[in-house]
């Protein structure tokens, strides 16, 4: 008698993985925030370069032009935390189309400004139409990415930003040798409205929805920790008690606090206190604290401040990782708060120039409270720790 055997089907988890190799669409996905993250530092950087030129335009003082480089930042940081529950709660799609049409479209605004008054509430539209461009951009990656790629390709989002800034300023010195400002900031605030055209066509906020996805590059996603979208409430009392979450915030204060220097103050510095004209100003300020301070010689103090940002900018992008680790699913409610910390530094950096400025005729003043705070914020890094995350159960699918 012949034995009859039942042959069961391995499950679909055992079987052999897919022979067809993972397609690459997470790299176009990441290819998309570099170029966001290039864009929003052209139309952040642009009125830095054009600073003077509007100052003598609209009669501004140095406690002015402070005041209308701050607007932009404090309702940046303001706006951080709800914009990145936004991208957590509704997506990157949705979330970064909003936030890119909004600022371009404060960036063309910025250049019908006809006085102190209307330029800060533009620029104060402006920063709460940006927020949130970060804590996105860390959904795509958290939803994207294996968890080992997602450093690196932050790495390279903070990168673009600064070459995107340095690159920014000799394009508007070009510029305005051409055309009024007005006009300089109408054609930059157009260009985020061709990104944000082509990011709704190509982006999905779920990869297995996208077409150039296949199976095996999810399982590869997935395989890395790739969090899902998080649609309850965030776990508010767990995030202010931990530890790394608070030691984060004030290290990215310090970082941004010098980082809006270069960003806002850079290129007047070059003009006035080291004597170079604005063309030299536009490239020695895209080659980006107290070695400047103290060295005469104009060469070295900008090569100095140069080294100075670069060195800075290398604690940002660890930064970025470190809340997607410890956020997991809330990884756009972290990050929004980092950032509004760093971003609330940032705001007051541009106001301490502006009246030392005014007040005391000083640069040295406002240097030195940048070389302080990066001291402070080098401290705050032995104080974080990537294993504490917001919650111990994530949930994933």
């Amino acid at each position: 008698m012949l034995e009859r055997r039942l042959v069961v089907a391995p499950r679909a988890s055992e079987q052999d993985p897919p022979t067809r190799a993972p397609t690459r669409a997470r790299y176009t996905a990441v290819a998309f925030t570099l170029a966001l993250i290039g864009v929003a530092y052209l139309d952040r950087v642009c009125i830095a370069t054009a600073a003077p030129v509007i100052k003598r335009d609209l009669a501004l003082s140095d406690a002015a032009m402070g005041l209308v480089f701050s607007a932009f930042t404090f309702a940046y940081a303001l706006f951080e935390v709800p914009s990145g529950w936004l991208a957590d709660r509704f997506g990157a799609r949705v979330t970064l189309t909003r936030i890119v049409v909004w600022w371009s479209m404060m960036t063309a605004a910025t250049g019908l400004a006809g006085g102190l008054l209307s330029l800060v509430l533009i620029r104060l539209l402006f920063g709460a139409g940006e927020a949130g461009t970060f804590p996105a951009t860390a959904r795509v990656y958290a939803r994207w990415l294996p968890r080992a790629e997602r450093g690196r390709m932050f790495g390279l989002a903070i990168m673009t930003g600064a070459l995107a800034g340095a690159a920014t300023q000799p394009l508007v010195v070009a510029l305005l040798a051409r055309m009024s400002w007005r006009h300089v900031f109408a054609i930059f605030g157009s260009v985020g409205i061709l990104w944000a055209l082509a990011w709704w066509w190509w982006f999905r906020d779920d990869p297995r929805q996208h077409a150039k996805v296949n199976e095996a590059e999810y399982r590869l996603m997935a395989a890395g920790g790739a969090e899902t979208r998080h649609r309850g409430a965030p776990p508010w009392g767990k995030l202010v008690r931990n530890r790394t979450m608070l030691a984060l915030c004030c290290m990215y204060g310090g970082v941004i606090y010098g980082w809006y220097f270069y960003l806002t103050w850079l290129p007047t510095y070059l003009l006035r206190a080291r004597g170079f004209d604005l063309k030299q100003a536009g490239w020695l300020a895209a080659l980006a604290v107290l070695g400047a301070v103290g060295t005469p010689d104009p060469m070295r103090a900008a090569l100095l401040l140069a080294a100075a940002a670069g060195l800075a900018a290398l604690g940002v992008a660890p930064a970025w990782a470190v809340c997607l680790e410890i956020g997991g699913v809330h990884a756009g409610v972290v990050s929004g708060a980092m950032n509004t910390l760093g971003n609330l530094g940032g705001a007051a950096s541009p106001i301490v120039v502006g009246i030392a400025l005014d007040r005391w005729n000083s640069w040295q003043a406002p240097l030195v409270s940048v070389a302080a705070l990066y001291v402070v914020s080098a401290l705050c890094w032995l104080a974080i720790d990537p294993a504490q995350r917001i919650e111990t159960a994530e949930v994933r699918r």
